[in-house]
């Protein structure tokens, strides 16, 4: 849809934009309340756009199949054309918009006149349309412009979809050119601008991430985007390039795993060229812009499993050279990689919540001046601080890389060593400022979502009573530190502890069972889900010494958990329902107790084996219902009143 604000000739410009970007159907719309009456209608995505803007098309495209979710708004960097809005962003959001003087010089951005609305938020767009209209007073024909104070509707009607908190996101342009204008002198030089940018040249460029970190930004992107041209010329599809970078993963640790320098360094190499892949499939999906939220749930669970395996390649090989511990190393890297990423999601989530929100209290804190620093550092692009920070956080770019060195220059112990002491400082460092971060933010997450689906409990968790103190962290964390002491006297005990005594660990990682129930709105209450991970993984490891199950088979029990895990994060990042079978993996202390069962009955390993093997059974299933069968479905249901369309109107 597009506002007639503007010249005539730079609506119909963008009216044929909007069609060559894909939009099968494009409505000029002369006064917001039959916009309103649009919106309503509309089943799916709606492209609003003001007729003062001159771009790309490509610029019109990207917002469209934009694949950030619910709303997505055009963000122009520089000043304001005057009488138009402006943002205030933080972490890719939008925040506040207005006029410059309502933010008070906080703007980041302009509003670049064009907006993507979701279905989830039409509602809200319909009412502040009619809103507006209501304010607007009728002067004859020339009334359909809807200006007021000569602010444009599509400015106004922006600034009131934000004021309704909708969730909306920023859309910066950068390489490709998007300018509002006021006047023909503007709009030629916006058009000669236009003209002068090659635009299939600036979209290959802009596949690669603005940001990256340092290892990619330097050793890989330099070169990736002609891989991703070749891809893209020969129709591969951005699922197809992440297959084929899982199968280089996949031989790399075939090879860690059989050893000798030849070997080791032909998967150090496959591994750095799986890591190429893995960046590509990304590019490809915003060069021909394939976005799908099975692509994105796949590439996810993908880039875990990669990794995952080449740890379990490195374990056996450093057992096979001889090395007693080879397997734990790769267990410790497994597990402490998947609760550090369970903590970035939820730190994530919570810093975003707390950017919806107003302020509870003043500024000025240690936490308020830490949060301060690290934008100004994180602002500062390039310098040597802004990468010392990219890199302290021991990204996937450099964990990879770090394994493919010491792995071709020494061999598969030193790489394991190598990276899982990168995990723990990293783990430490990051742990350490954002406590202090969350602190001042107080700002609860959990509260907003099924914590109960995201704490992974099940039916015992949900039966048992609420205990309200020490609060759900507390009580995760006294679980953290049963299955640590569990594992700490099982390693070190001299001689094997009675079975029994995983009966009495039980009792005490059930304490924090009892939070299930209990209000989640703390403002470190985003630790739960990582510390309930890594009291589960603490727990079966401990299980697994105490029954003497073989290192590997505790490995691969992990790693089916792991990845039940990730599918619950993928599905968070994604908006996506809880998985079809999720009741059926019987929740954290569920599996815990059938595996204390197991040990105490003298057949661990066939216990932790059997639940393992049920465990990726019911993955699998849930990943075939929800991606595959119901979506099937639906399509049939959808083709049996009618068929569907194209892309929904806009």
């Amino acid at each position: 849809m597009l506002t007639t604000d503007g010249s005539a000739g730079i609506a119909d410009r963008l009216a044929g934009q909007c069609r060559h970007a894909g939009i099968d159907e494009v409505r000029l719309v002369g006064d917001l309340a039959t916009l309103a009456d649009l919106a309503e209608s509309a089943s799916g995505p709606v492209l609003v756009t003001g007729a003062d803007l001159v771009a790309h098309t490509a610029v019109l495209r990207h917002l469209a199949t934009s694949p950030a979710e619910p709303t997505v708004a055009l963000v122009l960097a520089g000043p304001p054309v005057p009488g138009r809005t402006v943002v205030r962003e933080d972490r890719g959001q939008v925040v506040a918009a207005g006029s410059p003087e309502a933010l008070d010089g906080e703007a980041t951005g302009a509003f670049g006149g064009a907006l993507r609305v979701d279905p989830a938020n039409l509602p809200a767009l319909a009412a502040a349309a009619r809103a507006i209209a209501a304010e607007v007073v009728p002067v004859g024909a020339a009334a359909a412009h809807d200006v007021v104070d000569d602010e444009p509707a599509v400015d106004r009607l922006f600034a009131d979809l934000v004021a309704r908190d909708a969730v909306t996101f920023a859309h910066r342009v950068r390489l490709l050119v998007a300018r509002r204008v006021a006047a023909d002198d503007d709009r030629a030089a916006a058009e000669s601008a236009v003209a002068a940018v090659d635009a299939d040249q600036a979209e290959l460029r802009l596949s690669v991430k603005e940001r990256d970190d340092f290892f990619t930004t330097f050793f890989v992107s330099t070169w990736s985007p002609s891989v991703t041209k070749v891809a893209a010329r020969l129709r591969l599809s951005p699922t197809t390039v992440t297959m084929i970078s899982v199968a280089f993963a996949v031989a790399a640790a075939l090879l860690f795993g059989a050893g000798g320098r030849p070997a080791l360094v032909a998967g150090a190499v496959l591994l750095y060229l799986g890591f190429v892949l893995d960046c590509v499939d990304g590019q490809l999906a915003r060069y021909t812009r394939t976005f799908s939220a099975w692509g994105g749930w796949l590439d996810t669970m993908a880039d875990r499993a990669k990794e995952f395996i080449v740890y379990a390649g490195l374990g056996y090989g450093a057992t096979q050279a001889g090395f007693r511990y080879g397997w734990a190393l790769a267990i410790a890297a497994m597990a402490v990689q998947t609760v550090r990423h369970m903590s970035d999601t939820w730190y994530g989530a919570m810093h975003d919540e707390a950017a919806r929100r107003p302020r509870v209290t003043p500024g000025g804190g240690f936490g308020d001046r830490l949060s301060a620093a690290s934008n100004r550092v994180q602002a500062d692009v390039g310098s040597v601080t802004y990468w010392l920070k990219r890199t302290v956080v021991f990204p996937i770019g450099e964990r990879w890389a770090l394994v493919a060195l010491a792995a071709a220059l020494f061999d598969q112990r030193v790489a394991l060593f190598a990276v899982l002491t990168g995990m723990v400082l990293a783990l430490g460092y990051t742990a350490a400022l954002r406590l202090l971060r969350a602190r001042s933010m107080r700002v609860g997450v959990l509260n907003t979502v099924d914590a109960s689906l995201h704490r992974d409990d099940g039916p015992l968790a949900r039966a048992l009573p609420t205990l309200r103190w020490p609060g759900p962290l507390g009580l995760a964390v006294s679980a953290v530190l049963v299955a640590a002491v569990l594992l700490a006297f099982a390693l070190l005990a001299e001689d094997s502890l009675p079975q029994w005594t995983a009966l009495v660990a039980l009792g005490g990682l059930l304490l924090a069972a009892v939070g299930a129930r209990a209000a989640h709105g703390g403002a470190l209450d985003w630790l739960v889900p990582a510390a309930l991970r890594a009291a589960e993984y603490l727990f079966a490891i401990a299980v697994g010494v105490l029954g003497g199950v073989p290192a590997w088979l505790v490995f691969g029990y992990v790693f089916v958990l792991t990845l039940h895990h990730y599918d619950l994060t993928a599905r968070l990042e994604k908006r996506k329902l809880a998985p079809p079978l999720h009741d059926a993996t019987l929740g954290w202390e569920g599996r815990s107790a059938v595996l204390t069962l197991s040990a105490i009955t003298g057949i661990a390993a066939i216990g932790m084996a059997t639940l393992g093997i049920y465990l990726l059974v019911v993955f699998v299933g849930s990943v075939a219902l929800a991606w595959v069968i119901r979506p099937a479905r639906a399509a049939r249901a959808a083709g049996s009143v009618g068929g569907v369309g194209g892309r929904p109107p806009g």
